[in-house]
């Protein structure tokens, strides 16, 4: 869990709070790297997929992977996030007309030079058939302070891990998903009938690559470029 930051030099002595015993997963040392390259192994070939078959998603799916998103750490463990999953036809048409007049306006007036200069080599535009394409759309939320929720703490950070645990869950699965961030996000909450306190972070259309799915030719750093040991 996510904590904040402790004064050292308070004297004030900790509330008690109810705990239970912790019972981790016992992994031999000798199968530890062998474990976490196998699971590197699938998801290295986990890639941001824009062309999506209409074929349905398998029963259950959806359900474990938000089951899997929510075991997040959270700071303050207060779970600041709401997994909205849209299937309705209606429904994804009207988000996606909504995501697009923003885009359009995106790519017209608002990004700069050198945003879209950067965006060039993954080939995208205002156009974001995706949303009606994909069987699943699931548009996370940051949950802020309302008439029923705590104020979060971290809260860009606690649903940015969530949604990690999602993406991989998801891939695990054998699906394709995207991460879309529109902006502004305000639509959302017409379009998911959600009240004012949450906060629209991601749009995940979620579903099987199109056969005829195509992505651009990238590279990933190196490990040298990324990890630094001290």
């Amino acid at each position: 869990m996510l904590s904040p930051m402790v004064d050292s030099a308070s004297t004030t002595e900790a509330p008690s709070f109810p705990t239970v015993p912790l019972r981790p997963m016992s992994v031999p040392a000798r199968l530890a790297a062998e474990r976490c390259r196998d699971f590197h192994e699938v998801m290295a070939q986990r890639r941001t997929v824009r062309d999506y078959s209409t074929r349905p998603l398998p029963e259950g799916v959806l359900e474990w992977a938000v089951r899997t998103a929510a075991t997040a750490p959270s700071g303050a463990h207060v779970q600041p996030w709401r997994f909205v999953v849209v299937t309705d036809p209606e429904r994804k048409r009207a988000l996606r007309e909504a995501a697009e007049a923003e885009e359009r306006e995106f790519y017209a007036h608002r990004a700069s030079e050198e945003w879209l200069t950067a965006l060039a080599p993954i080939g995208t535009d205002w156009r974001k058939p995706f949303l009606e394409d994909a069987p699943a759309v699931i548009v996370v939320f940051e949950v802020h302070k309302g008439p029923n929720s705590p104020r979060p703490y971290y809260t860009k950070e606690s649903v940015g891990i969530a949604v990690g645990l999602l993406l991989a869950s998801l891939h695990q699965a054998g699906l394709a998903t995207l991460t879309h961030t529109p902006s502004p996000m305000r639509f959302l909450n017409e379009v998911c009938d959600r009240p004012q306190e949450e906060r629209a972070a991601y749009v995940i259309p979620v579903g099987y690559p199109a056969d005829d799915a195509r992505v651009p030719d990238l590279e990933r750093k190196a490990l040298d470029e990324v990890m630094v040991r001290l």
